[in-house]
């Protein structure tokens, strides 16, 4: 049960320093034992290696209080695989899987009295991430690094309501082909961050990629996986091996074909065929899904049948569905929900 005197409801999606965060080293080939810390700071060498060449990985996701009260995260194995599938690709010491959910639960128990109430609409975000930590000047991995875990008491993603998006096709590109867009490299959202500026500045929410080598295909937003619904129900998502694999947008996929019944279809999508979807939506572990209303590409308004009132009716029932596995109000598959 929560302890702290929080005005939950007055919380955004930023950062509120902890009582403590999970620490390791990894050094001469090892990684040490870990360990938790009150030190919210990080200090290191000027020449350090994700200073000079951006050598860093993380990883995102959530602690929640259940209906009946147990403390939970969400399918965290799958965030482990992905980190250590980043790690293999940034040259960086992978950190074993096994720590990786180790570190996680210390990190939400040495926190507890932060993970807020159930039905506040608010939760715990975790946030694993590993960077180079001694000085490298040459264009080379570095040998040291540092594992670490934070946690911090975040809002409801939407104040005041679900709003439906209005998006834009992006002049820029988010990967490359054969590049790093298939895992979670700090580097990939530096370079999103002129986009979404951009994009902010001519009143749009978000930008949406296509891919860089035809750019006739759509892939993802800056920081979510895109799903779409077609006129007769189906549920269809992008696929492309520059997408990063959103444990989110896996879920929903499940639960539309398990849960829902609906068929569901994983293939490259086409920017032409997007006046022929019935909904969108934006999927990633801060709102499960981020309902679209209007795709402007060059332009040209391509307005969804579902509206800027509210979600699609197909988009409802998958966030409505996936938030209650997560809240512990409907069943969830085996080894979804860890609890802590």
């Amino acid at each position: 049960m929560c302890a702290k005197e929080i005005d939950w409801s007055s919380l955004g999606f930023g950062y509120v320093k902890t009582d403590l965060r999970y620490v390791s080293d990894y050094k001469d080939g090892k990684w040490d034992d870990g360990a938790m810390t009150a030190d919210e700071t990080v200090v290191l060498n000027e020449c350090a290696g994700v200073l000079q060449y951006a050598q860093t990985c993380f990883e995102g996701l959530k602690a929640y209080t259940t209906e009946d009260g147990r403390t939970v995260c969400f399918r965290p194995d799958l965030n482990a695989e992905r980190m250590i599938e980043s790690c293999k690709r940034m040259r960086m010491p992978v950190f074993p899987k096994e720590r990786f959910l180790d570190a996680i639960v210390k990190t939400v128990s040495a926190n507890r009295e932060w993970v807020p109430p159930y039905g506040s609409g608010a939760s715990l975000y975790l946030r694993p991430y590993m960077f180079g930590s001694n000085a490298v000047i040459g264009v080379k991995p570095a040998t040291e690094y540092q594992f670490r875990v934070f946690a911090t008491p975040v809002g409801p993603y939407f104040k005041g309501g679900v709003k439906p998006l209005t998006v834009r096709i992006s002049d820029f590109d988010r990967a490359a082909p054969h590049g790093t867009g298939h895992i979670k490299a700090g580097l990939n959202y530096a370079m999103s961050l002129y986009a979404i500026v951009d994009a902010h500045e001519q009143g749009f929410d978000e930008n949406i990629y296509l891919d860089s080598g035809t750019r006739t295909y759509i892939e993802e937003t800056g920081g979510a996986n895109i799903l779409f619904v077609t006129k007769d129900g189906k549920v269809v998502t992008p696929k492309s091996s520059t997408i990063l694999p959103s444990i989110t947008r896996r879920s929903l996929m499940y639960v539309a074909k398990e849960y829902l019944g609906l068929e569901v279809e994983e293939r490259p999508v086409r920017v032409d065929e997007l006046e022929s979807f019935a909904e969108c939506g934006l999927c990633g572990t801060a709102a499960v899904i981020s309902p679209v209303g209007k795709i402007v590409d060059h332009g040209k308004e391509i307005c969804l049948p579902s509206g800027m009132g509210d979600m699609g009716p197909v988009t409802k029932k998958l966030y409505d569905t996936l938030r209650g596995i997560q809240m512990g109000t409907i069943p969830a598959p085996e080894g979804w929900i860890v609890e802590i």
